[in-house]
């Protein structure tokens, strides 16, 4: 493991293009090409009931564990610290998380699904990500981030690589060009 080259893949798309699917190919692919990799971090997959995003869970990339994350918010209900539009977000489920986070470095191939509001507007949510892609004790981080926050991703990290997502379909084939270039190094010892 060469956890210090901290190579930070920005990884964007609209609500339903395969952010997530993408995340979850990659670690499958990369696991698949490159035995021993350690892999860290969190995924955010929707919870889909009747064809309608209902909730989000949050997994713990390392041992797939799998937490309730948010619920679909009431319009009509007071914001408050942890919701946005969309979602309530669970305050103990967001600790578990950033738990994880917190001790997902040094790693070979880290993954946060998802930096949004919370993180880049607010200093809530997932706190110890932004920690982890921080530390560049990693290979590669790949991170999510909506399009529309795009521009405080780059200026947080200004180095980082762009991959922009357009479809699921597409999502699945750029996970397997990422694995790929990600294990190469890593068979070629």
């Amino acid at each position: 493991m060469n956890p210090h080259s901290g190579t930070v893949y920005v990884v964007t798309g609209g609500r339903g293009a395969g952010k997530t699917t993408f995340c979850r190919r990659l670690l499958k692919e990369v696991r698949a090409l490159s035995g021993g990799v350690v892999a860290a971090g969190v995924l955010s997959p929707k919870v889909r009931e009747d064809h309608q995003d209902v909730a989000i869970d949050v997994v713990d990339v390392a041992s797939g564990r799998r937490r309730r994350l948010a619920e679909r918010r009431d319009p009509a209900a007071t914001r408050d610290r942890l919701s946005t539009k969309r979602w309530q977000f669970h305050a103990d489920s967001l600790s578990w998380g950033n738990t994880v986070l917190q001790s997902a470095t040094p790693c070979d191939l880290l993954v946060v699904d998802e930096l949004g509001i919370l993180e880049f507007e607010g200093d809530d949510g997932w706190t110890g990500g932004i920690a982890a892609v921080d530390s560049a004790a990693y290979r590669a981080a790949f991170v999510v981030v909506r399009p529309e926050l795009l521009a405080r991703a780059q200026h947080r990290w200004p180095e980082a690589i762009l991959i922009h997502i357009a479809h699921p379909k597409e999502a699945e084939a750029a996970a397997r060009r990422c694995a790929a270039a990600f294990a190469a190094p890593l068979t070629e010892r």
